[in-house]
C-alpha cells in the first residue's frame, strides 16, 4: 500500500470515504466496501491490488431511494492488511468526522479523485453548467480539498458546514470544474468508469458570449483596510485600491461594525 503509487493512493482515498473497518476480539475484524452493483469492476480492481484473500458478494435490499437496490460488497479480513490501513489513516468504527489526508507521502490528485469518486459528484447542473463537488463531514478533508483545488483552479472556497446536517458542500462550476476534472480524471487513471465518462464530458463546454465571469476574490490585507478607512469617500478608496466601489463599501461596513477585526 505505497501511497505514492497512483492506484494505491486512489484506492486509499476511496476507502477513507466509503470503506468501513470493524474490529472484534482476538484480532478479528474486517474491512468492507459496499457500492452499487453497476460499479463492481472497481471492486475487482481493488481485489487485484490487494495481496490478501478477499471476497465480493452481491446484496439486494430496500433503501430510502429505491424499493430494490442491488449492491456489491468487498470484504477483507486479513489482520495484517487492516493494521496497515489503520496505520495509514483509516480509523476503526465511525470515521466521517475524523478522517484526514495521510501523514505519509502520497499522490494527492489520485487520493482526492478516490475521495470524490466515493463521496462526490461530477456532471452538469440543471442549468447546463459543468460541476464537480464533494460532500464531507471531515474538516480536515474539506480543508485539504479546498487547498488543493485552489492550486489547480485559483478559486477560493469559504468552508462552512450547512445547518441541516453539518456537512461541508464544496462545489466548483464552469471553467473551474473543467480544470479540476481534467486534472483529476486524466487518461488511464483508476476511477469509477461512469465518473470518468462524466468528467470527460465537461471538456467541450464553452461559456456563452456575454455570460459574466465572477471577479476573483479580494484578499484583504491590513494595509488595504487602513487605506479603506482613511479615504474620505468610498469612491476614492476604490480608485486607490483598484477595485469597484461595491466590494470596498462592503468591506468598510464589516470593519466599522466589527464583523472583521480592525487593522493594527
Amino acid at each position: 500500500m505505497d501511497l505514492t503509487v497512483p492506484e494505491y493512493a486512489y484506492m486509499f482515498g476511496f476507502l477513507q470515504a466509503d470503506g468501513h473497518l470493524y474490529q472484534q476480539s482476538r484480532q478479528r475484524g474486517r474491512l468492507t466496501v459496499e457500492i452499487s452493483s453497476r460499479d463492481i469492476d472497481l471492486l475487482r480492481r481493488f481485489q487485484k491490488l490487494t495481496p490478501y484473500n478477499s471476497s465480493i458478494t452481491e446484496r439486494t435490499r430496500s433503501t430510502n431511494f429505491a424499493e430494490t437496490h442491488n449492491s456489491v460488497v468487498w470484504s477483507l479480513c486479513s489482520f495484517e492488511a487492516r493494521t496497515k490501513l489503520n496505520e495509514l489513516g483509516l480509523p476503526y468504527g465511525r470515521k466521517s468526522n475524523t478522517v484526514a489526508q495521510p501523514d505519509v507521502e502520497f499522490s494527492r490528485r489520485d487520493h482526492l479523485r478516490g475521495v470524490i469518486d466515493a463521496d462526490g459528484s461530477v456532471g452538469y447542473t440543471s442549468q447546463g453548467f459543468p460541476f464537480i463537488s464533494l460532500t464531507t463531514k471531515s474538516t480536515a478533508i474539506a480543508t485539504y480539498t479546498g487547498s488543493y483545488a485552489r492550486e489547480i483552479t485559483g478559486a477560493e472556497r469559504t468552508l462552512k458546514r450547512n445547518s441541516r446536517d453539518g456537512i461541508y458542500n464544496i462545489l466548483y462550476t464552469k471553467e473551474n470544474a473543467q480544470r479540476l476534472a481534467a486534472h483529476l480524471y486524466y487518461p488511464g487513471c483508476l476511477s469509477l468508469e461512469r465518473k470518468q465518462i462524466a468528467a470527460d464530458s465537461l471538456g467541450p463546454w464553452v461559456r456563452l458570449a456575454g455570460m459574466k465571469r465572477r471577479p476573483p476574490r479580494i484578499h484583504w490585507t491590513a494595509e488595504m483596510d487602513r487605506i479603506l478607512l482613511a479615504a474620505p469617500t468610498i469612491a476614492q478608496a476604490a480608485a486607490e485600491l483598484g477595485y469597484s466601489s461595491s466590494p470596498c463599501q462592503n468591506r468598510r461596513w464589516k470593519l466599522l461594525h466589527g464583523v472583521v477585526p480592525l487593522p493594527d
